[in-house]
């Protein structure tokens, strides 16, 4: 079923990455993790629709995104970038393979950690405290970390963050089977959701720590 959302509100997040605020549709379902495909209501872009998790709960009056944009690119989310409150979407849904499934590891790549701020965001509501549950969140810079103060200040969360760049204040540091080691044995659970090459990359360290297929919770491209 499709739905038109008006945008209330679009607040920067970090450099390239925007925090979007619509009226929540009358009707409109969805369980956390699960994503939806938003279409711009412009000109030349009716037909083109992009893949977006929201990140508010459920039962929740409002629908909101944390949307990356790649101006670079030309395309949705660049323009997605330039909205501006009373700009209406069109919103059909929802689907994904990421879903709630207890504490965890949780391992995100760049925008990968919006199907992850939902489901932490209602385990934290849920129980009080995320302990128990770690996030590995990994970017190319320290300036493109999405919330970083407002994870690290989620009660009982653990959170490790690394980065391409060399000289920031988190680690330089790919997730290779030596770094993941420190926070996965055969016993976790983990959440994983990023760029394809990172997700097939991160899988198969994963794996190869012993940790069953049936442990990992990740997002199908």
């Amino acid at each position: 079923m499709a739905h038109i959302l008006k945008l209330a509100k679009l607040d920067p997040v970090t450099h390239d990455t925007h925090h979007l605020i619509f009226d929540r549709p009358e009707g409109f379902k969805f369980d956390v993790g699960q994503g939806v495909e938003l279409f711009l209501q412009k000109d030349d872009w009716k037909d083109k629709g992009r893949p977006f998790t929201p990140v508010t709960l459920p039962d929740e009056p409002t629908l909101e995104f944390v949307i990356k944009s790649y101006p670079d690119h030309h395309g949705v989310t660049e323009q997605i970038g330039k909205m501006k409150p009373g700009d209406t979407v069109e919103m059909k849904g929802p689907f994904g393979a990421i879903s709630d499934q207890g504490p965890g590891v949780f391992i995100a790549g760049g925008a990968g950690i919006t199907p992850m701020i939902a489901i932490l965001r209602k385990q934290l509501h849920d129980h009080g405290t995320l302990d128990g549950s770690t996030l590995v969140f990994a970017n190319k810079t320290e300036a493109d970390i999405i919330w970083r103060d407002w994870f690290e200040s989620m009660v009982g969360l653990k959170t490790a963050f690394v980065v391409d760049q060399l000289g920031a204040s988190v680690p330089q540091q790919r997730l290779d089977r030596a770094y993941l080691a420190q926070f996965v044995n055969v016993d976790s659970r983990c959440y994983l959701c990023g760029p394809p090459p990172m997700m097939d990359a991160v899988h198969t360290v994963l794996r190869d720590l012993g940790v069953a297929d049936a442990q990992i919770i990740k997002e199908e491209f």
